[in-house]
């Protein structure tokens, strides 16, 4: 019987986009958790987990961009990716979809929100939105997830966004939980393409990408820290841009 159900758990894992789908269970379900008994853990505890959190994701960044074998790619990918963003207003953009979400969740508060709620539900949405979307397990999650193997990555991000999660919407509320649909559509999307990303990407490419989306954590984990406020949305282009600097001038 064991076996049996080894094999099953083996089954569902195995097809493609599983992977994806297990990482958004564990969103929302360490987010419902955390909406539930956050209000338990003392503020001075929340604040300072969260900031254990923070230096954690300063460091994983750190390590990623040091990873670099030229730090200009990273660094001129992202400068012209956050000048591509500001021109989009890509901020602005998921600012607003944030502010639409929560106006489309019941108000708990019968005189109806204030600007606090909507701000912080907007922090949480954009905040675990970046820092579960970016980042080396993200692309490699998807090259695994679409070769229909067992998705060790994404179950083992998922188990990390979970309870990164729990600790977000015990700060943020339930803005951390829609972060899932984020999650959803940029894995989802990068695990459809994932034959075709992997065929394009080369090692030198992958390693500059990884240190790009190193400098983008450290920003995550300034943010999450309160150290500074950086404009994390209008940074992602240069995670597009920095392998084409690669592919472009490091032949």
């Amino acid at each position: 019987m064991p076996g049996g159900w080894r094999a099953c758990v083996t089954s569902v894992t195995a097809v493609r986009g599983a992977g994806t789908l297990i990482n958004v269970g564990l969103i929302v379900g360490g987010s419902v958790l955390g909406l539930g008994i956050g209000h338990r853990v003392p503020e001075r505890a929340r604040t300072t987990l969260l900031q254990v959190l923070s230096f954690v994701t300063i460091v994983i960044g750190v390590s990623d961009a040091m990873d670099t074998r030229n730090i200009v790619f990273p660094l001129v990918g992202m400068a012209l990716g956050a000048l591509v963003g500001e021109a989009l207003g890509l901020e602005e953009r998921v600012a607003a979809l944030g502010a639409w979400l929560e106006r489309k969740v019941p108000a708990r508060d019968p005189a109806g929100r204030s600007a606090d709620s909507t701000a912080r539900f907007v922090t949480g949405f954009v905040t675990a939105s970046a820092l579960y979307c970016i980042g080396p397990m993200t692309i490699l999650g998807a090259l695994q997830d679409a070769t229909g193997e067992t998705p060790q990555i994404y179950i083992i991000k998922g188990l990390l966004d979970g309870f990164v999660s729990i600790m977000f919407a015990a700060t943020w509320g339930i803005g951390v939980a829609f972060s899932a649909i984020a999650v959803l559509i940029v894995q989802g999307g990068l695990t459809v393409v994932g034959s075709g990303i992997d065929a394009v990407l080369d090692d030198r490419m992958r390693i500059e990408l990884f240190a790009a989306g190193g400098l983008a954590l450290i920003g995550i984990g300034l943010n999450t820290a309160g150290i500074t406020k950086v404009r994390l949305v209008s940074l992602l282009p240069g995670l597009v841009l920095t392998p084409v600097l690669v592919a472009v001038f490091a032949r």
